[in-house]
């Protein structure tokens, strides 16, 4: 007979996989349908809307590194006594860098939408931007498998590490192929004048 407790505790993190994969699906599904506009897009004054996004990208970049070394610290890898103010900057900053990264998700999405093969004007998409595009999918999906890891008490051990450590590789990615790559070509974006 098989073990009903692992099955449970298994079907947490499988169900969430499957939610993760199915809102990435979805969210490149209305990227590709969706008609881009600058329309109900800020820059909050940037030059650009992808100014704007590679500042704030380039900060999720930072709070999500402060996630894994705040997250080592909490569960006792990095070998240093654990302050009491540590899990509350944790949560904080990990709102902060939730928040934000569904800040540029939407106008990434509602300006550019999810670039493949050719744009309107024939230039053809780069294997960069498409990339890009697919892993900004996978890290809204990526956040669900995380939400659902924090909040669930009845998942293995392993699944908040790994769903923590699937965000963070995807964030990571997201930002490399956008905002390091904006900086490396552009310089650091501007304010208008």
């Amino acid at each position: 007979m098989a073990d009903t407790t692992t099955q449970k505790s298994m079907a947490i993190p499988l169900t969430a996989f499957a939610v993760g994969a199915v809102v990435a699906l979805l969210v490149g599904v209305f990227g590709r349908l969706h008609d881009p506009t600058l329309s109900g897009t800020t820059t909050l004054g940037y030059s650009t809307v992808l100014a704007m996004k590679t500042v704030i990208a380039t900060g999720i970049g930072v709070l999500a590194i402060f996630q894994v070394v705040t997250a080592l610290w909490i569960f006792g890898k990095l070998g240093i006594r654990v302050p009491p103010w540590l899990g509350t900057a944790h949560r904080t900053t990990g709102a902060t860098a939730l928040l934000l990264t569904l800040f540029v998700a939407y106008h990434c999405l509602w300006s550019l939408g999810l670039e493949v093969g050719s744009l309107p004007d024939g230039v053809k998409v780069s294997t960069r931007t498409f990339v890009h595009g697919v892993l900004g999918c996978a890290v809204l999906g990526a956040i669900v498998v995380k939400i659902v890891a924090v909040r669930s008490r009845r998942a293995p051990g392993w699944f908040l590490p790994v769903a923590g450590g699937l965000l963070f590789s995807l964030l990571v990615l997201a930002v490399l192929t956008s905002a390091v790559w904006y900086i490396g070509a552009e310089g650091w974006p501007g304010t208008v004048e």
